[in-house]
């Protein structure tokens, strides 16, 4: 038998069906798996005898779930800090251009500095919705995948795609879409190369034409047949804007959920990125449908495009989780700041029952899992399901005084983390990343950035 690990003493937040907590308690691994979580402390057994038993000293931690982004573009590490004070369309059509310059190299290291980042605020599973395919550009997907793997975060990897350029109605340069022939190639590809439906999966792929404004309605049809042959997720985003909302208006003379409809892209198998501006009949379709949101709070501030209907998805019944979105509109890509700024933002316009910390802690643990089709495996700390964990430190001079550990984790200042296990393997310890170095991660990307923005002209 191979090592059990404990993490005796600290607080548990199962995220169980019940919602079960343990203020002193203690969680078993084996493995890739949590075998036990109870209360008290870890008292050793018959089974104990005979083999190598770690035992963490957890009591000043609170251990919970690992956190699940549920919406990225993690190219976009490579170009933080530009167009800050413009609007969605005004800031992609500044950057379309730079964006159409990235390869395999930018990619990877920007994807490894993403993740690595990720994993140090608490995140065990990211997705990428990865749409700029520029040509020459090399394996862009595989570089992330690579990335992924590297680092040692669980992964939901999207080929994304457009094929609506500017000539033709949409928003991108021509240069950046690509034809439908050779996205529906790519996209078997990525599948027959990167998905992986095991239970014990570490990779998966989705499919993910970008947007409504980007994409034409043969590709997302074509997309949903082929997902669905091939038994993989379908994603995009959707009801960013009011402008992309006059759009649908004005091209298909429908609102965006309706069009969605129209192309057959509803159903438990797909989730919207944003969903900002969703209406009342449009979440009633999305509730009934079983369709997803990822909500993506700091980045639609930060482009002020809105706030979404967080409790009202939620109330009525749509899975709802967290996105940091892409770092070029996110610089800070925490995701226990999402998990904060949805509560936050809730309460501004919903008062102070909008959104609870523990609502807030669910949306980016179990609720993410769940719209990322993963919560049989991930998204709780429950006997079963993978070793997906994050040990917070919570006794030092910004939580050591804060009465519920909860609150503590979701309106305080993000705590170190004493460990993060995916697939009971250390992904963070310390506060520090385990399998790579963070220095070194940090000097590449700076490096592929500084090329990137060169060769846009944006760096003399």
């Amino acid at each position: 038998m191979g090592e059990r690990l404990v993490l005796d003493g600290c607080t548990v937040v199962t995220m169980d069906a019940a919602r079960s907590e343990h203020a002193t308690g203690h969680v078993v691994v084996d493995g890739t798996r949590i075998t036990a979580v109870g209360s008290g402390r870890y008292v050793p057994g018959p089974d104990d005898v005979g083999r190598d038993v770690r035992v963490v000293d957890a009591r000043a931690c609170v251990a919970t779930p690992g956190l699940v982004d549920t919406h990225n573009h993690l190219y976009q590490w490579a170009t933080r800090g530009l167009a800050c004070d413009s609007t969605l369309f005004e800031w992609l059509t500044t950057l379309y251009p730079v964006w159409g310059g990235i390869d395999e190299d930018t990619t990877h290291a920007a994807a490894a500095a993403g993740l690595g980042w990720l994993a140090r605020t608490g995140c065990t599973t990211s997705m990428d919705h990865h749409y700029v395919f520029p040509h020459g550009g090399g394996d862009l997907l595989g570089a992330e995948v690579a990335a992924a793997r590297e680092v040692g975060v669980r992964f939901l990897a999207t080929r994304g795609s457009m094929d609506l350029g500017r000539s033709r109605g949409g928003l991108p340069p021509d240069h950046v879409v690509e034809e439908i022939d050779d996205i529906l190639a790519a996209s078997v590809e990525a599948i027959d190369r990167h998905h992986d439906p095991s239970p014990d999966a570490t990779v998966r792929v989705g499919l993910a034409p970008c947007s409504p404004f980007s994409v034409t309605g043969d590709l997302l049809r074509e997309s949903a047949a082929l997902a669905r042959g091939r038994g993989v997720r379908l994603h995009t985003h959707l009801a960013e804007t009011t402008d992309e909302a006059a759009y649908c208006r004005e091209r298909f003379g429908m609102t965006p959920v309706e069009y969605m409809a129209s192309v057959g892209w509803l159903g438990d198998d797909v989730w919207f990125a944003h969903g900002i501006h969703f209406d009342d009949p449009a979440i009633a379709t999305l509730a009934r449908t079983g369709s997803g949101v990822a909500h993506c709070p700091s980045s639609n501030a930060r482009l002020g495009a809105g706030i979404a209907r967080a409790r009202a998805l939620r109330d009525a019944g749509v899975p709802v989780g967290l996105g940091v979105d892409g770092p070029a509109s996110n610089e800070a890509s925490s995701m226990l700041e999402e998990a904060r700024h949805a509560l936050l933002l809730a309460r501004a316009v919903g008062g102070p029952t909008a959104l609870t910390v523990r609502d807030a802690l669910e949306v980016a643990t179990i609720g993410g899992a769940r719209v990322l089709g993963w919560d049989d495996q991930i998204g709780s700390l429950e006997p079963g399901k993978l070793a997906d964990v994050a040990l917070w430190r919570v006794d030092g001079l910004a939580h050591g005084d804060i009465v519920d550990p909860v609150a503590g984790l979701v309106l305080g200042d993000r705590p170190p983390l004493a460990l993060l296990l995916v697939g009971g393997r250390p992904v963070v310890s310390d506060d520090r990343l385990v399998a790579v170095d963070e220095e070194s991660l940090g000097r590449a990307l700076r490096s592929a950035s500084t090329g990137l923005l060169e060769r846009a002209g944006v760096l003399a």
